[in-house]
C-alpha cells in the first residue's frame, strides 16, 4: 500500500497513539478539586504548554480546543453573522475562489440573510493578488478569510501580506490553517492572523478534535452555548485525551519541519519529475509557493475518477478534486482558478505525502503509473490520438 492522500487525512503517529490510550485513564472532571480531576487539569495544562509555543501564540491570546477546522471556521464566520443580525452595519465577507467547503458554506448561509460575499480568484499559481483584496475592502467590511493553502493545489497564499492589509483598514483576518502545521513554520502571531484553524488529522494526530486560535481582543461568538469549559467560550466537555494527543502531534510536527523541507520535497520532486515524462500530463503552482509534499497533476483524456480506481487497484491511494467532495463529478475548482480548461480539471488528480513517505513507495509509484495511463487512454473516448505525420 502507497498512501499519497495525506493533504485530506494522516495516519496517527505511533508516539501520537500512544500519548492518546496513555491519556484516556485522565477521565476526571477537569473543573473539580478532586484529585482525579487535578490530575486531569494538570495534563490539560501540560498540553497548552506545548500547544501555545508550538503556533506561536501569546499567553493572553486563545487556544480553544475544537472538534475540527470546520468547526473553528464556521465559529469566525458566525462571529460575523452575529454582530451583523445585532446591527452592527458590517455585512461584507471577502474570501477566496479556494476555500474549503466549511469556509464557502457559511459564508453562503451569511448570503441568505442579507449579508456580501466577495471571492477573490487566484492567479496561475493558486494564489490571490494582495492589490485585488485591498481594491475589494469596503466601508462595511466585516472579515477576511483567507486560507493558508490549499489541500488540493499546495498553493500558498502570501498571509503576512494580507494581514498587514487587514491591519491597515482595522478589519479581523482569519485564516483557515487545516494544511500549515507540519509542512511548513506557523508562528500565529508572526503571521499577523487575528483567527487561526486547524485539525489534528492533518498532522499524524487524532481524528475529531482541533484548535481555533483566537488573538486577544478579537471578536468572538461562542458556536456552542453550555458551561464553562474553554472559559466559557466552548461548552461542552474537553476532549481531553483527544487535545493532549494533537499536541504530542504539535511537538513532533514542528520536530520534523526540516525533514519535510528536504527528504519529503525530495521525493515530491522526484514523483512529479516522473509524472512529467508521461506525454500529455501537467503540473501546476511554481513549487516556491507550494506546500512541500504536494503534486497536483492532469493526465490528459483521464478522468480523475478512473485513474483513482486504477491507483486504487495498484494499492496506490490518491486524491481528485477537493478531498471533501471526492463524489461529485464536476471538475476541479481549483484547478479552473488555477486558469485550466474545463475539460482538463475534470483529470486532477492530487499526490500529497507526509514524513512517513518512503522512497520504495515512490518508486513504486513512478514504476506503475506510465500503464495505468496506457490502459486508461486506450479506453477514452476523449483522448485525441493524433497519427503520426
Amino acid at each position: 500500500m502507497v498512501y499519497l492522500d495525506n493533504n485530506s487525512t494522516t495516519p496517527m503517529d505511533q508516539k501520537v497513539k500512544n500519548r492518546y490510550c496513555e491519556a484516556t485513564d485522565l477521565f476526571g472532571n477537569v473543573n473539580v478539586i478532586y484529585q482525579l480531576g487535578i490530575e486531569a487539569r494538570r495534563a490539560m495544562n501540560e498540553a497548552y504548554d506545548i500547544l501555545y509555543p508550538g503556533i506561536g501564540a501569546a499567553d493572553e491570546d486563545d487556544i480553544i480546543i475544537t472538534s475540527s477546522t470546520s468547526e473553528g471556521n464556521n465559529t469566525v464566520i458566525k462571529t460575523f453573522i452575529d454582530a451583523f443580525l445585532k446591527g452592527s452595519g458590517k455585512k461584507h465577507i471577502i474570501t477566496t475562489v479556494s476555500e474549503h467547503s466549511s469556509i464557502k458554506a457559511p459564508c453562503a448561509y451569511a448570503k441568505t440573510l442579507g449579508m456580501e460575499v466577495t471571492y477573490l480568484y487566484t492567479d496561475e499559481n493558486g494564489r490571490i493578488d494582495p492589490n485585488e483584496l485591498e481594491n475589494a475592502i469596503r466601508e462595511d467590511t466585516a472579515l477576511i478569510s483567507v486560507l493558508f493553502a490549499s489541500n488540493e493545489s499546495g498553493a500558498i497564499q502570501p498571509v503576512k501580506e494580507i494581514s498587514q492589509i487587514a491591519r491597515k483598514y482595522n478589519i479581523p483576518f482569519h485564516c483557515d490553517g487545516a494544511q500549515a502545521i507540519g509542512k511548513v513554520k506557523v508562528n500565529v502571531r508572526d503571521l499577523g492572523v487575528d483567527y487561526f484553524t486547524f485539525s489534528a488529522h492533518k498532522f499524524h494526530g487524532p481524528k475529531g478534535v482541533g484548535g481555533l486560535y483566537v488573538r486577544e481582543g478579537a471578536p468572538y461568538v461562542n458556536l456552542i452555548h453550555g458551561g464553562n469549559q474553554m472559559g466559557g467560550k466552548r461548552g461542552g466537555s474537553v476532549y481531553l485525551n483527544g487535545m493532549i494527543a494533537m499536541a504530542e502531534a504539535v511537538k513532533l510536527a514542528n520536530e520534523h519541519l526540516d525533514e519535510m523541507h528536504t527528504r519529503v520535497a525530495k521525493l515530491r520532486d522526484k514523483l512529479e519529475e516522473a509524472i512529467l515524462q508521461i506525454p500529455d500530463t501537467k503540473s501546476y503552482v511554481d513549487k516556491k509557493y507550494r506546500l512541500p509534499n504536494t503534486v497536483v497533476a492532469s493526465f490528459r483524456g483521464i478522468e480523475g475518477e478512473s485513474m483513482l480506481w486504477d491507483l486504487n487497484v495498484n494499492g496506490i491511494y490518491a486524491a481528485t478534486g477537493s478531498s471533501c467532495s471526492s463524489e461529485r463529478l464536476e471538475g476541479s475548482e481549483v484547478l479552473e482558478a488555477l486558469g485550466e480548461d474545463p475539460e482538463i480539471a475534470h483529470t486532477g488528480i492530487i499526490f500529497s505525502l507526509s514524513r512517513f513517505t518512503t522512497e520504495e513507495e515512490i518508486d513504486y509509484v513512478i514504476k506503475k503509473l506510465p500503464g495505468i495511463v496506457e490502459r486508461l487512454r486506450a479506453i477514452s473516448m476523449t483522448y485525441a490520438k493524433v497519427a503520426p505525420k
